[in-house]
């Protein structure tokens, strides 16, 4: 999500209840509950910059741009409400360290780790590299409780205008061996990595090494993700926020190593401009962005926003199945419209 995301608000709903509590008993994966079958998205489908979507017991949450963070639920990955902000008022901390920004909080992610939900989001105002990425955690809650409260955790990663990278835009990934990473950037010098404590999900240390792994004229809106032999690296190049006239479109490329070198199918490095093209404009929906992948058994699925030309270039929320092709690569060939697979209702 690039800094004109700010004048995207409009589109949104400010959701009025208050407090901490997301009602909700956590659990990665409650016994019995089978993996839905989406056919079509409805509900309350508005959102931007979609985090990673995260299953809580009965219910599957994602988190999206706005003030205090905004979030939706949904029970089958179909019907999808809106739910309560992750910050009634900013913490102290983002006003004082990013002057300009009043709590409209950009492009969340979210991770699991060690039984905790750790959230990363975005602190910035219009065009500026003087940003911020901070963290908020909850804690799973005792049995019988109906309640995750969240907890503002301050500053992970800080750039000024000295710097020559952007701290918005984080992607976070718990990998197999239980290292726990984080992916940013947006514009100037590109994607960024910092491996992070996990059991603090702060930066390691403050001069910690920060990997560069790709780079475009235009670039942001990292997703880094891990299956089988392979980290992928998921980019978006173009520009949102523009309505129906963004260009957004997701790349991908991957790498033996979460601090790359990432290749694209053509073996271009994604630091010189490489990166293949996964999902771009599809008819009425336009200018896809901001991946995330959701792995649920065996099955994995892709969600991303777009702009739908149908409602005045609305963001809607976009949700299709991940295959993986016989070379390990992602594949979306089975998911396009006619194979009855996610549609928005209209």
């Amino acid at each position: 999500m690039s800094a004109s995301s700010e004048l995207y608000g409009i589109f949104f709903e400010k959701i009025s209840h208050a407090g901490l509590l997301l009602g909700l008993v956590c659990s990665a994966h409650a016994a019995g509950l089978e993996t839905p079958t989406v056919r079509t998205l409805e509900g309350e489908l508005r959102i931007h910059d979609p985090s990673t979507i995260v299953r809580c017991s009965s219910r599957y949450w994602v988190f999206g741009t706005g003030w205090g963070i905004h979030s939706w639920f949904s029970s089958d990955l179909s019907r999808w409400q809106a739910g309560p902000p992750v910050f009634p008022s900013p913490p102290n901390w983002t006003t004082n360290t990013v002057k300009g920004n009043h709590g409209y909080f950009w492009a969340p992610d979210v991770v699991q780790v060690q039984g905790r939900y750790l959230l990363y989001y975005s602190v910035s105002t219009w065009g500026s590299r003087d940003s911020a990425i901070g963290l908020a955690t909850a804690s799973a809650p005792a049995p019988g409780s109906t309640n995750l409260a969240w907890q503002d955790r301050g500053l992970v990663l800080r750039s000024t205008a000295e710097d020559q990278f952007n701290a918005i835009d984080p992607s976070a990934l718990l990998d197999a061996s239980g290292r726990l990473w984080l992916a940013f950037g947006s514009y100037w010098s590109g994607i960024k990595l910092v491996e992070l404590d996990r059991a603090t999900g702060l930066r390691l240390a403050r001069d910690s090494l920060i990997h560069s792994l790709a780079w475009n004229e235009s670039i942001e809106a990292a997703c880094l993700y891990q299956h089988g032999d392979f980290f992928y690296l998921f980019v978006n190049w173009g520009q949102c926020c523009r309505g129906t006239n963004s260009t957004y479109q997701i790349r991908v490329g991957r790498s033996p190593a979460a601090t790359g070198p990432f290749l694209d199918r053509a073996g271009t490095d994604l630091m010189q401009s490489g990166g293949s093209l996964l999902l771009g404009t599809d008819g009425p929906r336009i200018g896809p962005g901001h991946a995330g992948i959701l792995k649920e058994g065996d099955s994995h699925w892709l969600s991303y926003h777009y702009y739908d030309a149908n409602e005045h270039g609305i963001a809607k929320l976009g949700l299709v199945p991940l295959n993986w092709s016989a070379d390990g690569w992602p594949d979306l060939a089975a998911s396009r419209p006619e194979s009855g697979i996610p549609k928005q209702a209209h």
